[in-house]
């Protein structure tokens, strides 16, 4: 029903103008009685051989959804319905902020891709933790942090501190952002020095609370060879608990839309999406196979099927999520890669 009848007319609107047309109608109709159990008969696959424990945490399920969908946790209760085995909210920074300007999001339909520069748009830290605090269903929630558009990179790492810190009662693990495009100057902090001093900082912090939480890094595809391995010596230095492989890239190569179209929306921004899959399961391997398997590895970046999916697991990846193909082919594609996973044991 989705792809065939929902997805066209959303499709005719703006994308961003749709995003939030669609979490109205999602939270209109999730009030409805028995909504909510409908969907999760339609779309939770519940087996304990689909059970992942990674870093500590039991996920029902290893198909989550990717930060960048529900920035300000106004979703995730509903998204829980649908399947996912955890849902990651972000990206957030400790100062609401409007992100950049208008349009920022494109559909690249022949493609299956979006390509956004959003820019960290979201109400800031606290107004997430405000809906946190009513979180009605048992998902497993990753809280995904930045820096503030005005903050220098030199003092970057004091907006990562606040956010952790207000954030901490309320999710079950972090992902640092250091890889989004849409923020001038954020990958320079992928850099090993001033990565290895946030993460540093984060590790320091975490070790002091009663429970620690687990803290993954979040990176780009456009990373070389030798910057992962930077990476891998880095995590192993400090000690934080994983890698989310990739982001969204900065490449427009080998896209099917037509050049006047990708030379109109211009070069700024970040490309999700099938022409992703390729390199985020060639970094997903190599981080993987350098590191001995040493860490686990949450892989997302052009999933539309069961099969890409697979791909991904047989690439290494402890998890996968979503977003780009979430979009595309609706919250059935949740459903048949657990499906896949189940017909694979």
């Amino acid at each position: 029903m989705y792809k065939k009848i929902l997805r066209p007319l959303l499709f005719q609107i703006d994308p961003e103008k749709v995003h939030h047309l669609t979490f109205d109608l999602v939270r209109f109709f999730f009030k409805i009685p028995g909504i909510s159990l409908l969907f999760k008969l339609l779309y939770r696959v519940k087996d304990k051989r689909l059970e992942r424990k990674v870093f500590g945490i039991t996920f029902p399920n290893p198909v989550g959804l990717a930060a960048g969908f529900d920035k300000d946790a106004r979703l995730f209760n509903e998204l829980s319905c649908m399947g996912f085995g955890f849902v990651e909210i972000g990206t957030l920074t400790p100062k609401p902020q409007p992100g950049n300007d208008k349009p920022r999001l494109f559909r690249l339909r022949e493609d299956e891709a979006i390509i956004n520069r959003m820019g960290f748009n979201n109400e800031g830290v606290e107004a997430a933790v405000a809906r946190l605090k009513n979180r009605k269903e048992k998902v497993i929630i990753g809280g995904n942090i930045g820096k503030n558009k005005v903050t220098s990179n030199e003092d970057a790492v004091k907006d990562y501190e606040y956010s952790f810190e207000v954030l901490f009662d309320y999710v079950d693990y972090f992902v640092v952002n250091v890889s989004s495009p849409n923020t001038p100057n954020l990958r320079a902090l992928q850099d090993k020095e001033p990565l290895t001093q946030l993460l540093r900082t984060l590790k320091e912090r975490n070790l002091k609370k009663s429970s620690p939480k687990p803290i993954l890094l979040k990176i780009a595809p456009d990373l070389t060879n030798e910057q992962l391995d930077d990476v891998i010596s880095i995590l192993k230095e400090v000690k934080i608990e994983g890698i989310i492989a990739t982001n969204t890239t900065i490449s427009r190569s080998g896209l099917k839309t037509e050049q006047a179209v990708i030379d109109d929306i211009g070069t700024l921004g970040g490309l999700s999406g099938k022409p992703l899959h390729k390199r985020s399961v060639e970094v997903v391997e190599y981080l993987v196979q350098k590191s001995g398997n040493t860490f686990p590895v949450i892989a997302v970046g052009g999933i539309h099927s069961a099969e890409d999916a697979m791909d991904m697991f047989r690439a290494g990846a402890a998890l996968v999520q979503l977003y780009t193909g979430f979009i595309y082919e609706g919250p059935a594609l949740v459903s048949s890669i657990n499906k896949k996973l189940l017909k694979e044991k």
